[in-house]
């Protein structure tokens, strides 16, 4: 994660852009007397927003951790569809 003042930052704002939405890395913004900012792709930011909501619900939350226990385990076979 790359961290730069927001004089930086409004020196050269595509630079930054682009660096969070094509390498998807986060930028931090550093501001004199303010609280700090991220700045994040839309696809990271919709991602985090999809795991939260997939991990606050128990009944999901505890699927998933099976199913990763059972990859981890072997017990897995694989499923051959047509159609």
């Amino acid at each position: 994660m790359e961290v730069t003042t927001y004089s930086r930052f409004r020196k050269n704002p595509k630079r930054y852009l682009d660096q969070a939405t094509y390498n998807y890395e986060p930028v931090t913004i550093t501001r004199k007397n303010a609280p700090n900012a991220v700045v994040l792709s839309a696809d990271v930011y919709t991602n985090l927003l999809e795991n939260q909501f997939i991990q606050s619900n128990e009944t999901n939350l505890k699927w998933i951790l099976a199913g990763v226990q059972q990859i981890e385990k072997g017990q897995i076979t694989q499923s051959t569809r047509q159609g």
